[in-house]
Formats: structure tokens, C-alpha cells, sequence
């Protein structure tokens, strides 16, 4: 096997699923020192005990000169803290992205997919100081299929990114990856624009299809997202699709 490049690398994620198989991609592998770290605000992975891995707690803003003097190569997988442009100017890192860069960087991108008939997807790529924007080291597109809500594309989407992670890592950590920039700059979503798509304007006419599509976005399991407000008692009214495929 090739020399690693990398043998000093954290793993900063919210996303139990993703510690997982980035641990079960990397047991048994020789030359490398692997941490791993949540954000300080995710206490259901710092309070389970039930983890293969220890997860220690960090600010990623304000830890970053300490986490860069400590690591070589870092790894976001689905981090809720943006990479300050100072840790990832001095250190290499690599994110995993739940979207088809550059559509719907930024915010639950297949949400927006599902909206906007944009494709979905799941990339590796560089991070530079813009967000969900850096070289791309792999990506592959999902299709979305019309019975299909929030969290169903979500679920593959995460599968695809173990696919990658596991076609890549190795090349990555022997830094013999190849990448290339995106085809244009795409969009970007923020929190705030996911949070206006879940107040339910109910004087907005729009086609049947969209309205469908609107709400199998915006349900995603057990989360409460659209809502619209009862005009009597002025409180939130949670909305979900249930969409059930022919046999």
C-alpha cells in the first residue's frame, strides 16, 4: 500500500450514521491516528454511550488554531459549524456534502431539490472558505422519484455518501486524489431560507404538483416542519404528506 500523506486526521461530524461507517471504512487501517469530535450544542452524540468512538466536543471557530496545529487533514461530515477561512487555509480539508454540488450548497439540499427539480446527490469535495464550494473530489447524482418525501432522499443520499467515502478515502489520505472545480457557481440556501419554505402561506396559489411537492419536501420523518398558523387561536398547525406507491 501507498504511504499515507495524512496520518494525523479529525473527524468532525453530527451525524451518528456517518461516524459509524467512516470508523467501520477505516478499522484495522495502519499509519493513521483517527479523532473524532461533534459540535458542543449535539448532545445526543456526546451523552451515547453506545458509540464505537469517543466523541469529544469542539468549537470549530474558536478551537481552530489549536486544531490545526494538532491535525494534518480534516474531515466534515455533516458538521454544523462552518470551517473558519483561517483553519482551512492552514490545514486540508475535506468535506461530505448531502447535495450535487454546486446545486443547493448550503442547507438540507434535498429539500430544495425536491422544490426546484434540481438534481440531488452527494459530493466530496475541498472546503475554501465559501460554503459547500471548494474542488470536487467525487460526487454522483441520485434520482428522485415522485412518491418519495424529505427523508427518503435523505436516507439514500446518505448511503450514497458512504459509497464515495469508500471509493475515495484511500486516495485522499494518500493524497493522490484528483479534483476539479465545479461547473458554475450553483446557489446557496440558508437556514432562513429552509425556515421561510416551512411557514405555509395558505392564500399562495400554485398547481397541484408543486403544492405536493412543497410538503414531501418539508416532511422528513418525525420532524414537525410546515406549519401554517390557525387564525383563531393564532397557534402553529403542523402539516405532513403521507405518498404511498401503487404495488
Amino acid at each position: 500500500m501507498e504511504k499515507l500523506k495524512y496520518n494525523r486526521v479529525l473527524v468532525i461530524s453530527d451525524n451518528l450514521f456517518l461516524i459509524n461507517a467512516f470508523n467501520a471504512l477505516t478499522a484495522g487501517l495502519e499509519g493513521v491516528a483517527i479523532d473524532y469530535t461533534c459540535t458542543k450544542s449535539n448532545l445526543t452524540l456526546l451523552n451515547d454511550t453506545s458509540l464505537p468512538v469517543k466523541i469529544n466536543p469542539v468549537d470549530v471557530k474558536a478551537e481552530w488554531e489549536s486544531l490545526a496545529s494538532r491535525y494534518d487533514l480534516i474531515f466534515s461530515l455533516h458538521c454544523k459549524q462552518l470551517f473558519p477561512a483561517q483553519l482551512v487555509k492552514t490545514v486540508k480539508c475535506i468535506n461530505v456534502h448531502p447535495g450535487y454540488n454546486p446545486h443547493n450548497r448550503g442547507w438540507f439540499p434535498q429539500v430544495f431539490s425536491i422544490i426546484n427539480g434540481t438534481p440531488a446527490g452527494a459530493t466530496i469535495h475541498e472546503i475554501d472558505e465559501l460554503l459547500d464550494h471548494g474542488t470536487i473530489i467525487a460526487r454522483r447524482e441520485v434520482k428522485i422519484n415522485s412518491w418519495e418525501t424529505s427523508i427518503d432522499v435523505y436516507d439514500r443520499v446518505q448511503l450514497l455518501e458512504v459509497e464515495l467515502l469508500k471509493e475515495n478515502l484511500m486516495a485522499i489520505l494518500q493524497g493522490t486524489y484528483g479534483a476539479f472545480a465545479p461547473e458554475e457557481e450553483g446557489n446557496v440556501n440558508l437556514k432562513k431560507d429552509f425556515n421561510d419554505l416551512c411557514r405555509l402561506d395558505m392564500n399562495k396559489e400554485m398547481t397541484m404538483g408543486n403544492a405536493i411537492n412543497h410538503l414531501r419536501a418539508l416532511t422528513h420523518g418525525k420532524y414537525p416542519n410546515a406549519f401554517f398558523i390557525d387564525p383563531e387561536t393564532g397557534s402553529k398547525v403542523f402539516v405532513k404528506i403521507s405518498l404511498e406507491k401503487e404495488q
